[in-house]
């Protein structure tokens, strides 16, 4: 995984950007009011003049993306912000200086709202979570070292403000050279596009092994938007194709994997073995909504899945640190798949008779190997290493490709333990999306347990069972059949908009807890608070006392956000902002006691200055990163550009409202005020996770999306009944 850990980095520098810029101007005000004597709207407008260009530039930066790619539109990030840098190093005055802080704006949007989609898209889904925490520390990691050099200036006698802000344009030079030279196209944006061959040498780079049918696959099943979908308990096998004899007794079927002669056989659990509690019938997951407040039924399925099944990720000696090296590393064997051929590969996989793999020599010719008979539903050989697996009864073996993983372990499937498999029913394929319920095997693939009642060689496992997206042609008409229509149409959707209540939701909770602001105006704040007494005997003035304590909350943010890495795919998103965000109440909370009981300057100046400290630590530890990644993960491949901007927008302009007014709302009610009112915020936003939030660590986009629109099915039939 060290290509997708490698290129996780280099899109995050972005974010160092927008971290780097936030501490500068919140610097360079103080000497900007100075200099210019702006009045009060003026200096709120100077800063919010980015946050209004990243607005503007969000509402379109999502659809484009889905036309030209996510790594066009990081290019253009990079552009936005050398220029910007270099404009404001001149800015003769106000008006020039509004115009850089638009175009940095337009950079700072592109990369908060698309670096996110590009990572999950890139990244595997055992580290999804701590390589999308890469921004919040590249952020944080910037606002630091940018408070390092405007302390230093500050220092001096007539610090410049110009050239605080114009050197921004140095690490966006870096940052334009590695969008240009290293940073690879999206692989799910690629089989979106039908650039198969493309597609398939992005992820053989991002995973670092040759053998990506199975992701390959699921990112074509990716392009599904809705359809009905049921969830089967299910007793669960491996088979060796070859020897199996017809299965269709018992309720038995074969699951077709994406692998030569492998397929998983299944039949049903019984209702008293269900493993997640829930029938198969969505209309039982509808029977769990009660009348008035309650939490949303798909938390509720989330969580059982989660609590039911093995966890995969966050393995200790995984992680971000150990996978350093060059992506670059492809075998100069790989087959070309052809583009244009792609169709007719799935259909001449598909269009087989359905219990069974037919090879006809006469079809199998020397340029199949070259086409996407390979990335789906693979006959051909491979010089991958191989693991032979015991059959579960005692019989003939399975022969498993062998994936190497983070923790040195073998693995097969789409992630985590997930396994996907395709079966023909009624003119139709449909995919399931397999789960073992119970102890998992080491090398995560579906394996018997010793006897038991359910019949020995089995497994209970759950799957969600929807029609495929991939058919024979003879059938369907078409061979990869995405949804028609107009994308805002894919709005209406019910889990597109059940995701887009969470996406949205979150975003404006975020903001008007009240962060963006405190970080604008950390300085402020501190002097007001009185922090110049704490250090007086080093001989600091107000300002450069406020700048040293902003630089050492930020550098406090750091080990912080190490520790969010480390939970974010163990604990998981949703339980770091549940323990998270009562700490930033209750540091509110003392906050505007401590302004409201006078015990001494420098009593109440300690408590300001922890409580401000503690408040930015745990909001970067959860409700920083984690509306990003969860607006990343929660909306389907076709349309998340789409759904990204709109998220991204409501985030852009709550920010704006948020920056614009804190320095009126400082004049007014005061610190007291303030930090009250973000309480109140805070408490609203924890009721919001725990009724709306579900948890979606260690599961492929795919699955989650899929989950999502089950989950809104299932519900549907209680509303109206109410």
């Amino acid at each position: 995984m060290k290509g997708a850990t490698l290129v996780a980095l280099a899109a995050t520098i972005g974010n160092f950007l927008q971290g780097w810029d936030n501490a500068t101007i919140a610097g360079a005000m103080i000497y900007i009011n100075k200099d210019m004597n702006l009045a009060t709207s003026v200096q709120g407008l100077v800063v919010a003049m980015s946050l209004i260009g990243a607005t503007v530039i969000t509402t379109c930066s999502g659809p484009i993306s889905d036309w030209l790619g996510r790594r066009p539109m990081l290019i253009l990030s990079s552009v936005m912000y050398f220029l910007s840098g270099l404009i404001m190093l001149w800015s003769p005055n106000v008006y020039v200086l509004c115009l850089a802080r638009l175009l940095d704006g337009f950079g700072a949007g592109l990369a908060v709202t698309l670096v996110p989609v590009y990572i999950s898209e890139t990244a595997p889904p055992e580290i999804r979570g701590q390589l999308n925490t890469l921004p919040q520390f590249l952020g944080s990691g910037g606002m630091f070292l940018s408070y390092c050099m405007v302390f230093a200036m500050s220092l001096s006698d007539a610090p410049s403000w110009r050239v605080m802000l114009g050197v921004l344009s140095i690490p966006s030079l870096v940052y334009l050279l590695f969008t240009v030279f290293y940073l690879p196209e999206s692989p799910r944006w690629l089989v979106s596009k039908g650039r198969m061959d493309e597609a398939k040498k992005v992820l053989q780079q991002l995973y670092g092994r040759e053998d990506v049918n199975d992701e390959l696959a699921l990112l074509v099943e990716g392009l599904d938007i809705g359809g009905e979908k049921t969830l089967e308990d299910l007793l669960v096998t491996t088979e060796d194709h070859e020897t199996l004899e017809t299965v269709d007794e018992d309720g038995q079927m074969r699951l077709l994997g994406t692998h030569e002669n492998q397929s998983y056989i299944a039949r049903p659990a019984n209702d008293q073995h269900s493993s997640l509690g829930l029938r198969s019938r969505h209309g039982s997951l509808a029977t769990q909504t009660q009348s008035g407040i309650h939490k949303d039924p798909l938390v509720g399925l989330f969580d059982s899945l989660h609590e039911k099944f093995p966890e995969s990720g966050g393995n200790p000696k995984s992680g971000i640190f150990t996978n350093f090296g060059s992506m670059f590393s492809t075998n100069a064997d790989l087959p070309h798949v052809k583009p244009a051929h792609w169709e007719k590969d799935v259909e001449s996989q598909f269009n087989k008779d359905h219990d069974d793999y037919a090879t006809d020599d006469n079809a199998a010719d020397d340029d199949s190997d070259n086409d996407l008979r390979s990335p789906l539903m693979s006959r051909q050989t491979t010089s991958m290493d191989k693991d032979t697996i015991p059959h579960p009864t005692g019989g003939s073996t399975l022969t498993m490709r062998r994936h190497s993983t983070l923790n040195g372990e073998n693995s097969i499937g789409i992630g985590s333990g997930w396994h996907m498999g395709y079966r023909y029913e009624n003119g139709e394929y449909k995919r399931y999306y397999i789960k073992e319920d119970g102890v998992e095997s080491r090398r995560g693939s579906i394996v018997s347990l010793p006897g038991g009642q359910d019949g020995g060689g089995y497994v209970h496992a759950s799957a969600l069972v929807s029609r495929s997206i991939l058919g024979p042609k003879s059938v369907h008409g078409s061979v990869v059949e995405a949804p028609a229509g107009p994308l805002w149409s894919a709005l209406l959707e019910p889990g597109v908009k059940r995701a887009l209540v969470v996406g949205v939701g979150i975003q404006i909770l975020q903001q008007f807890s009240g962060i963006n602001g405190v970080l604008y105006y950390t300085p402020q704040i501190l002097e007001r608070a009185g922090v110049d007494i704490l250090l007086s005997s080093f001989g600091l003035s107000s300002i450069s006392a406020s700048f040293l304590i902003s630089g050492l909350t930020t550098f406090l943010m750091l080990p912080a956000i190490v520790v969010a890495m480390r939970l974010m795919d163990v604990s998981g998103r949703r339980a770091l902002l549940l323990w998270t965000i009562p700490v930033l109440i209750v540091s509110l909370v003392v906050l505007f006691v401590s302004e409201l009981v006078h015990i001494s300057k420098v009593v109440n100046a300690a408590l300001s200055t922890v409580c401000v400290v503690l408040y930015i630590c745990f909001f970067v530890m959860g409700y920083g990163p984690i509306p990003n990644i969860l607006c990343s993960e929660i909306f389907p491949t076709r349309v998340r550009g789409l759904c990204i901007a709109i998220c991204a927008m409501v985030f852009w302009i709550c920010d704006i409202i948020v920056t614009y007014s804190l320095p009126v709302l400082l004049s007014s009610i005061g610190l007291v005020g303030v930090f009250s009112i973000y309480a109140v915020v805070c408490v609203i936003s924890w009721v919001f996770v725990y009724l709306k939030v579900p948890e979606t660590k260690g599961m492929p986009l795919e699955v989650i999306t899929d989950y999502f629109a089950f989950g809104a099915q299932a519900s549907a039939p209680s509303k109206d009944s109410t």
